[in-house]
Protein backbone atom coordinates (compact mmCIF):
# COMPACT_ATOMS: atom_id res chain seq x y z
CA UNK A 1 0.00 0.00 0.00
CA UNK A 2 1.51 3.31 -1.09
CA UNK A 3 1.16 5.96 1.60
CA UNK A 4 1.73 9.70 1.20
CA UNK A 5 1.45 12.74 3.42
CA UNK A 6 -1.77 14.72 3.47
CA UNK A 7 -0.56 18.09 2.14
CA UNK A 8 -1.77 17.75 -1.45
CA UNK A 9 -5.07 16.19 -0.42
CA UNK A 10 -5.78 19.00 2.05
CA UNK A 11 -4.84 21.71 -0.45
CA UNK A 12 -7.05 20.20 -3.15
CA UNK A 13 -9.92 19.74 -0.71
CA UNK A 14 -9.66 23.34 0.50
CA UNK A 15 -9.87 24.46 -3.12
CA UNK A 16 -13.04 22.47 -3.78
CA UNK A 17 -14.70 23.78 -0.61
CA UNK A 18 -13.77 27.34 -1.65
CA UNK A 19 -15.14 26.89 -5.18
CA UNK A 20 -18.40 25.45 -3.84
CA UNK A 21 -18.90 28.47 -1.57
CA UNK A 22 -18.03 30.83 -4.43
CA UNK A 23 -20.63 29.17 -6.67
CA UNK A 24 -23.23 29.72 -3.96
CA UNK A 25 -22.63 33.47 -4.20
CA UNK A 26 -22.87 33.44 -7.99
CA UNK A 27 -26.39 32.04 -7.72
CA UNK A 28 -27.53 35.33 -6.14
CA UNK A 29 -28.66 37.69 -8.89
CA UNK A 30 -30.59 40.96 -8.36
CA UNK A 31 -32.79 41.67 -11.41
CA UNK A 32 -32.29 44.99 -13.17
CA UNK A 33 -28.65 45.58 -12.23
CA UNK A 34 -27.50 44.78 -15.76
CA UNK A 35 -29.52 47.71 -17.14
CA UNK A 36 -27.90 50.92 -18.39
CA UNK A 37 -27.07 53.34 -15.56
CA UNK A 38 -29.96 55.61 -16.54
CA UNK A 39 -32.41 52.71 -16.08
CA UNK A 40 -31.12 51.30 -12.82
CA UNK A 41 -33.82 50.78 -10.16
CA UNK A 42 -34.26 53.55 -7.60
CA UNK A 43 -33.81 52.96 -3.87
CA UNK A 44 -37.37 51.78 -3.24
CA UNK A 45 -37.32 49.47 -6.23
CA UNK A 46 -33.88 48.10 -5.32
CA UNK A 47 -34.96 47.24 -1.76
CA UNK A 48 -38.03 45.51 -3.20
CA UNK A 49 -35.90 43.47 -5.60
CA UNK A 50 -33.52 42.47 -2.80
CA UNK A 51 -36.47 41.37 -0.64
CA UNK A 52 -37.79 39.32 -3.55
CA UNK A 53 -34.52 37.38 -3.53
CA UNK A 54 -35.06 36.13 0.04
CA UNK A 55 -35.46 32.49 -1.06
CA UNK A 56 -31.98 32.45 -2.59
CA UNK A 57 -30.51 34.39 0.34
CA UNK A 58 -32.05 31.94 2.83
CA UNK A 59 -30.78 28.94 0.86
CA UNK A 60 -27.35 30.59 0.52
CA UNK A 61 -27.06 31.22 4.27
CA UNK A 62 -28.03 27.64 5.11
CA UNK A 63 -25.65 26.11 2.56
CA UNK A 64 -22.78 28.45 3.44
CA UNK A 65 -23.01 27.52 7.11
CA UNK A 66 -23.17 23.80 6.37
CA UNK A 67 -20.26 23.86 3.92
CA UNK A 68 -18.26 26.03 6.32
CA UNK A 69 -18.80 23.69 9.25
CA UNK A 70 -17.99 20.65 7.12
CA UNK A 71 -14.77 22.34 6.00
CA UNK A 72 -13.88 22.95 9.66
CA UNK A 73 -14.52 19.30 10.50
CA UNK A 74 -12.50 18.15 7.48
CA UNK A 75 -9.66 20.37 8.70
CA UNK A 76 -9.90 18.90 12.23
CA UNK A 77 -9.86 15.31 10.97
CA UNK A 78 -6.56 15.92 9.22
CA UNK A 79 -4.98 16.99 12.48
CA UNK A 80 -5.36 13.30 13.30
CA UNK A 81 -4.87 11.80 9.85
CA UNK A 82 -1.20 12.08 8.93
CA UNK A 83 -0.97 9.74 5.93
CA UNK A 84 -3.17 8.94 2.94
CA UNK A 85 -3.44 5.93 0.66
CA UNK A 86 -5.35 5.30 -2.55
CA UNK A 87 -8.53 4.21 -0.78
CA UNK A 88 -8.64 7.36 1.35
CA UNK A 89 -8.03 9.47 -1.75
CA UNK A 90 -11.03 7.88 -3.45
CA UNK A 91 -13.26 8.36 -0.39
CA UNK A 92 -12.20 11.99 -0.17
CA UNK A 93 -12.87 12.49 -3.90
CA UNK A 94 -16.41 11.13 -3.46
CA UNK A 95 -16.93 13.54 -0.55
CA UNK A 96 -15.70 16.45 -2.67
CA UNK A 97 -17.91 15.39 -5.58
CA UNK A 98 -20.93 15.67 -3.29
CA UNK A 99 -19.69 19.04 -1.98
CA UNK A 100 -19.73 20.17 -5.60
CA UNK A 101 -23.45 19.34 -5.78
CA UNK A 102 -24.35 21.72 -2.95
CA UNK A 103 -24.58 24.86 -5.16
CA UNK A 104 -26.83 22.98 -7.61
CA UNK A 105 -29.10 21.72 -4.83
CA UNK A 106 -29.13 25.21 -3.29
CA UNK A 107 -30.23 26.86 -6.55
CA UNK A 108 -32.94 24.22 -6.95
CA UNK A 109 -34.16 24.73 -3.40
CA UNK A 110 -34.28 28.52 -3.84
CA UNK A 111 -36.66 28.13 -6.77
CA UNK A 112 -39.07 25.92 -4.85
CA UNK A 113 -38.86 27.33 -1.33
CA UNK A 114 -41.82 29.60 -2.10
CA UNK A 115 -43.89 26.51 -2.95
CA UNK A 116 -44.08 24.66 0.40
CA UNK A 117 -46.42 22.07 -1.07
CA UNK A 118 -43.62 20.91 -3.41
CA UNK A 119 -41.08 18.68 -1.65
CA UNK A 120 -38.74 17.29 -4.34
CA UNK A 121 -36.21 20.15 -4.17
CA UNK A 122 -36.00 19.95 -0.37
CA UNK A 123 -35.60 16.17 -0.56
CA UNK A 124 -32.71 16.52 -3.03
CA UNK A 125 -31.13 19.26 -0.90
CA UNK A 126 -31.39 17.24 2.33
CA UNK A 127 -30.15 14.10 0.57
CA UNK A 128 -26.94 15.89 -0.44
CA UNK A 129 -26.15 16.77 3.18
CA UNK A 130 -27.10 13.30 4.40
CA UNK A 131 -24.67 11.78 1.89
CA UNK A 132 -21.97 14.22 3.00
CA UNK A 133 -22.44 13.20 6.63
CA UNK A 134 -22.16 9.54 5.61
CA UNK A 135 -18.99 10.23 3.60
CA UNK A 136 -17.39 11.95 6.58
CA UNK A 137 -18.10 8.85 8.66
CA UNK A 138 -16.65 6.49 6.06
CA UNK A 139 -13.53 8.66 5.64
CA UNK A 140 -12.90 8.86 9.38
CA UNK A 141 -13.62 5.21 10.12
CA UNK A 142 -11.38 4.02 7.31
CA UNK A 143 -8.49 6.23 8.41
CA UNK A 144 -8.90 5.51 12.13
CA UNK A 145 -9.44 1.73 11.96
CA UNK A 146 -6.52 0.23 13.90
CA UNK A 147 -4.94 3.72 13.65
CA UNK A 148 -4.38 2.88 9.98
CA UNK A 149 -3.51 6.42 8.83
CA UNK A 150 -3.35 8.37 12.08
CA UNK A 151 -0.35 10.05 13.68
CA UNK A 152 1.75 7.92 15.99
CA UNK A 153 1.00 10.03 19.09
CA UNK A 154 -2.72 10.57 18.61
CA UNK A 155 -4.78 10.21 21.78
CA UNK A 156 -6.77 6.94 21.74
CA UNK A 157 -9.60 8.35 23.86
CA UNK A 158 -10.02 11.23 21.44
CA UNK A 159 -10.20 8.85 18.47
CA UNK A 160 -12.84 6.74 20.21
CA UNK A 161 -14.81 9.85 21.15
CA UNK A 162 -14.83 11.20 17.59
CA UNK A 163 -15.84 7.81 16.18
CA UNK A 164 -18.78 7.69 18.55
CA UNK A 165 -19.80 11.30 18.08
CA UNK A 166 -19.62 11.21 14.28
CA UNK A 167 -22.54 8.79 14.32
CA UNK A 168 -24.77 11.77 15.18
CA UNK A 169 -24.26 13.50 11.83
CA UNK A 170 -26.05 11.00 9.54
CA UNK A 171 -28.83 10.53 12.10
CA UNK A 172 -29.57 14.26 12.30
CA UNK A 173 -29.39 14.77 8.54
CA UNK A 174 -31.58 11.72 7.98
CA UNK A 175 -34.14 13.37 10.23
CA UNK A 176 -33.89 16.53 8.09
CA UNK A 177 -34.44 14.37 5.01
CA UNK A 178 -37.53 12.86 6.61
CA UNK A 179 -38.83 16.35 7.38
CA UNK A 180 -38.37 17.30 3.72
CA UNK A 181 -41.04 14.77 2.74
CA UNK A 182 -43.48 16.46 5.11
CA UNK A 183 -42.56 20.14 5.31
CA UNK A 184 -40.02 21.99 3.16
CA UNK A 185 -39.72 25.01 5.53
CA UNK A 186 -39.28 22.76 8.57
CA UNK A 187 -36.52 20.80 6.82
CA UNK A 188 -34.65 23.97 5.83
CA UNK A 189 -34.94 25.46 9.32
CA UNK A 190 -33.73 22.22 10.90
CA UNK A 191 -30.75 22.04 8.50
CA UNK A 192 -29.87 25.64 9.38
CA UNK A 193 -30.10 24.84 13.11
CA UNK A 194 -27.86 21.80 12.58
CA UNK A 195 -25.15 24.03 11.08
CA UNK A 196 -25.35 26.37 14.07
CA UNK A 197 -25.34 23.43 16.48
CA UNK A 198 -22.22 21.85 15.00
CA UNK A 199 -20.51 25.26 15.07
CA UNK A 200 -21.04 25.71 18.82
CA UNK A 201 -18.10 24.96 21.13
CA UNK A 202 -20.09 22.38 23.08
CA UNK A 203 -21.48 20.44 20.12
CA UNK A 204 -20.55 16.76 19.63
CA UNK A 205 -18.26 17.46 16.66
CA UNK A 206 -16.52 20.23 18.59
CA UNK A 207 -16.31 18.42 21.93
CA UNK A 208 -14.30 15.71 20.20
CA UNK A 209 -11.68 18.19 19.09
CA UNK A 210 -8.11 17.13 18.83
CA UNK A 211 -6.31 15.97 21.93
CA UNK A 212 -2.74 15.11 21.03
CA UNK A 213 -0.05 14.75 23.61
CA UNK A 214 2.43 16.41 21.30
CA UNK A 215 2.54 17.23 17.64
CA UNK A 216 1.80 14.02 15.83
CA UNK A 217 4.60 12.58 13.74
CA UNK A 218 3.91 11.67 10.13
Amino acid sequence: MNEMDTNRLEAFSDGVFAVAITLLVLNIKIPGLDSPSSQLPNDASLWSKVRDEWPMLAAYATSFLNIGIMWLNHHRLFHHIKRVDNVLLIINLILLAIIGLVPVATALLAEYIVHPDQHAAAIIYSSVFFLLACCFNVLWRYASYDNRLLGSNVDADSVTSISRQYLAGPVFYLFALGLAWISTPASIIFTFILALYFALPGSPFRSGDIKIHKKADP
